[in-house]
């Protein structure tokens, strides 16, 4: 029983991993990285406001800095792993007294300089963890959103995410035009061919629909690039989710958990757990950084990378926490 809670716990915060792996951004950011110090965590509020007859807990803080000292909320680290990369980086804030969850997807092609890290792909962010492991990337992720603590992680691979969907029967979506790619080279190596038109995916389908970027030839993909790829990833995971939350979410606990790396203690799974019981799907929210796509030169090159927007990054961030400026 112990082993299903800590897996339950577990697949509830995957259920965001399938919408963005193998998502890729092509775009940059400037400032040099330098790691702050981290330290805080979540602890039980002090000011809250009640609403008696919704019974939700509504907290209110003047700045960033307070709402991260007193609200209670717990922040994941969600990785998809590509070898020794993070193909995916998602941070999921929940809030454990009002059952909502707020995701923030992370481009792997963050620019981020690290000091003695200077060729053109360890200025992403989807190198740090071959450099430094789960705490660079931890501390990468704090210093972007703004001294943010992140206090479990999670990590699940591409097998794990097809055996999920498998695991629900598949997950109906609308194929927005017929898809096909093949690179061999791809880890896994990618051979897509998905017709246009409403369907259910089995997982291997449900894959090569997220990984979709562009046809070989260049012209076939989405006319919108990211937002069209990103609006079909929204349509997948509501899709994912209501199907999951139902009688055979045990299913996807078991399946998760097989697939699955996490600091997360079997206490700590538990106590999670109470208060996950009854989570809708319309309390998830899932947003990209803030930021724009640019290409940079580099060795004579022009390369993607990902600009974010610290200032909107901070007001995402204050948006989640309730922040109310004076």
């Amino acid at each position: 029983m112990k082993r299903f809670w800590s897996a339950f716990i577990v697949s509830s915060i995957l259920f965001f991993i399938a919408i963005y792996l193998g998502s890729y951004s092509y775009l940059k950011f400037n400032t040099p990285l330098v790691y702050p110090n981290i330290s805080g965590g979540y602890h039980q509020k002090e000011k809250i406001k009640k609403n008696k007859k919704l019974d939700i807990v509504k907290e209110e803080f003047t700045s960033l800095e307070e709402a991260i000292e007193k609200s209670n909320r717990v922040n994941f680290m969600v990785l998809g792993m590509e070898d020794i990369r993070t193909d995916t980086i998602i941070f999921v804030s929940v809030d454990l007294d009002n059952k909502k969850v707020d995701g923030i997807s992370i481009p792997r092609d963050t620019y981020i300089h690290r000091k003695g890290f200077d060729s053109a792909e360890q200025r992403k962010i989807n190198a740090v963890y071959g450099d430094h492991g789960i705490e660079g990337v931890k501390k990468a992720l704090t210093y972007i959103l703004e001294g943010v603590p992140i206090h479990h992680y999670i990590m699940v691979d591409y097998e794990g995410v097809e055996k999920m969907v498998d695991a629900i029967g598949g997950v109906e979506v609308m194929v927005p035009f017929t898809m096909k790619y093949k690179d061999p080279t791809a880890d896994p190596p990618l051979d897509i061919y998905i017709e246009e038109g409403r369907q259910i995916l089995d997982g291997k389908k449900a894959l090569d629909f997220l990984r979709y970027r562009k046809g070989n030839n260049k012209r076939e993909g989405y006319i919108d690039g990211d937002l069209g790829r990103i609006r079909v990833q929204q349509q997948f995971i509501q899709s994912f989710v209501k199907k999951a939350l139902t009688y055979r979410l045990p299913i996807i606990a078991k399946k998760g958990l097989e697939y699955t790396k996490t600091d997360i203690k079997i206490t700590e799974a538990l106590s999670y757990a109470t208060k996950f019981a009854g989570m809708k799907v319309e309390n998830f929210k899932l947003v990209t950084l803030p930021g724009v796509a640019e290409f940079k030169p580099f060795d004579g090159k022009l390369l993607s990378y990902f600009i974010y927007d610290p200032f909107e990054t901070r007001k995402l961030l204050e948006e989640i926490y309730n922040v109310k400026n004076p």
